[in-house]
């Protein structure tokens, strides 16, 4: 350490003072004034050619794209861009103007399940003198969003242009038929009265082959369906005047819910990516609870998605405050088909 004494003027005295310096601190700080200065990797390139990129991009004063032909390139490859709703328009249409109960209070609900009995099948009466009531799903296919008819237009016209239009009508009349067996099929299953276990032994059972991977992708669903009250059966409401068939009314894991079967060629682990499915469901139950023809009442809901692969199915379980929120939602799309008509 390096001892420093200085003389200080004190009252016309001369008083000596010492002051201690880290000679250690000193010598680091000279040593950083002399180190010398570190080499750019940029140092080392052309810098001539760098220097005339450079110019080349700073000095054209027209550029090739305008913000035109940006948006129209940007359009091209995303599509058009579709303004969502603002904050206070949604809350706008939280709430319908005229609120229906879902349940009916002249029915009761159910705590335990029923006596074992064959599932009721109520047909859809389509006599010449019956009055036209529309569907939930012809509702849900005229009330869609912007949006949704956006994203719907946009995936037809690119499997169009993979498939072309004979080969679209092709793959959409085979994902009908293979859906309307696989409905079939389960509605075998289901109306037989017997529990999964039962009908099935522990090898997997035959099925034709468009719907084997869908059976067994549900395999572990049906395994916890137990007291089947109905399958395709016809659903109405006749206050709000529209009508439903539903695929399935039976316990799943000791709850009962309206079931709806529903398959899929991508995964769908989440609520969300099953779209309109739940408000299609809260209608179908809706319905239900103000039919005459059901002595009970259903206050949850269940979604299951097969896979042609086989892959285990998900099952998106609707509680009963959800089936409330999705039954407000319902209303809403009805009142604007109402207004539409």
């Amino acid at each position: 350490m390096l001892i420093l004494k200085l003389v200080v003027s004190v009252g016309g005295s001369m008083v000596p003072q010492c002051t201690s310096l880290l000679v250690r601190n000193l010598s680091l700080a000279c040593h950083c004034l002399r180190y010398p200065k570190r080499n750019s990797p940029y140092s080392l390139s052309n810098s001539e050619r760098y220097s005339s990129l450079l110019k080349s991009v700073i000095s054209s004063r027209v550029s090739s794209q305008t913000p035109e032909t940006l948006q129209a390139e940007d359009e091209h490859i995303y599509g058009p861009i579709v303004k969502g709703q603002t904050l206070s328009s949604r809350a706008e249409m939280r709430e319908p103007r005229t609120f229906h109960p879902f349940l009916n209070c002249e029915k009761t609900l159910e705590t335990e399940e029923p006596e074992s009995g064959l599932p009721v099948r109520i047909l859809f009466d389509r006599g010449p003198g019956r009055t036209i009531v529309p569907s939930v799903s012809r509702i849900l296919q005229q009330t869609l969003s912007p949006e949704q008819i956006f994203y719907l237009e946009r995936w037809k016209k690119r499997m169009v242009a993979e498939l072309g239009e004979d080969g679209f009508q092709e793959y959409t009349q085979n994902l009908f038929r293979q859906g309307k067996i696989f409905h079939s099929v389960l509605e075998d299953v289901l109306m037989s009265g017997e529990t999964w276990e039962e009908t099935h032994p522990p090898e997997t059972p035959e099925y034709p082959p468009e719907v084997q991977g869908y059976m067994e992708s549900i395999s572990h669903i049906l395994e916890d369906v137990t007291a089947v009250r109905a399958t395709e059966s016809t659903v109405q409401h006749d206050t709000l005047n529209y009508l439903g068939i539903v695929d399935c009314v039976a316990h799943y894991r000791g709850v009962l819910c309206v079931i709806d079967w529903k398959t899929s060629e991508k995964p769908k682990p989440f609520l969300r990516n099953t779209y309109d499915n739940p408000i299609q469901v809260a209608a179908y139950a809706g319905a239900l609870n103000s039919d005459d023809n059901y002595k009970y009442q259903v206050e949850n809901g269940l979604i299951v998605v097969a896979y042609k692969d086989g892959s285990p199915a998900h099952a998106h379980q609707l509680s009963s405050e959800l089936m409330l929120e999705y039954w407000k939602t319902w209303l809403l799309r009805l009142e604007e088909f109402t207004e539409q008509r």
